[in-house]
């Protein structure tokens, strides 16, 4: 597939086959996801497959909204994003490089999980990167390293349809010259 269409044709998709994602599907997908750039190369971004439908489930019952439930409960794969703590936008002395200061990893883990989910749409896979969770509890249930973050939640898998494409805002209200 071409980058733009890619870019183009990427949705949010909340429904999915329960055709398997492999283990081979899933390792070539982080390891594309290695290459979206980071702050001083740092490459913080770290990745949680939870294949287990047990392990899902306890996910969705303990940290999420029901809407959110649905969705874990009916992907193939859940790829949680976590950060190492206190490494992009730090200087080594552990003082903020810039006045965005903490802000810069989850700049980087957003680039990360975006280039995971057009890496996922190459290979015709649906994604839908979820929010509205209880993360202190979901870092718990995941077992995340200490000095790691959880940042999101990504289903994954193929899907059940085509969703349709939301209506995208004009170019005057999105550009701006000076």
């Amino acid at each position: 597939m071409e980058t733009l269409e890619c870019i183009k044709t990427r949705r949010s998709v909340r429904k999915f086959t329960d055709k398997e994602v492999s283990k081979e599907v899933i390792e070539d997908l982080v390891l594309s996801a290695s290459f979206a750039p980071s702050w001083k190369n740092t490459q913080t971004a770290r990745y949680i497959a939870i294949v287990d439908p047990e392990k899902k489930a306890e996910l969705a019952q303990k940290c999420c909204a029901q809407h959110n439930q649905d969705i874990i409960n009916g992907a193939p794969v859940v790829i949680a994003t976590t950060i190492v703590d206190k490494r992009s936008g730090f200087e080594r002395d552990g003082s903020y490089s810039t006045v965005r200061e903490d802000n810069w990893q989850a700049f980087d883990n957003g680039i990360a999980t975006q280039t995971l989910c057009l890496a996922a749409c190459d290979k015709g896979l649906g994604t839908v990167i979820m929010g509205l969770y209880d993360i202190e509890k979901a870092q718990e249930v995941l077992e995340v390293p200490e000095g790691q973050l959880l940042m999101s939640l990504v289903a994954l898998g193929y899907p059940e349809g085509t969703p349709d494409m939301p209506k995208r805002k004009d170019l005057e209200t999105l550009l701006s010259y000076r």
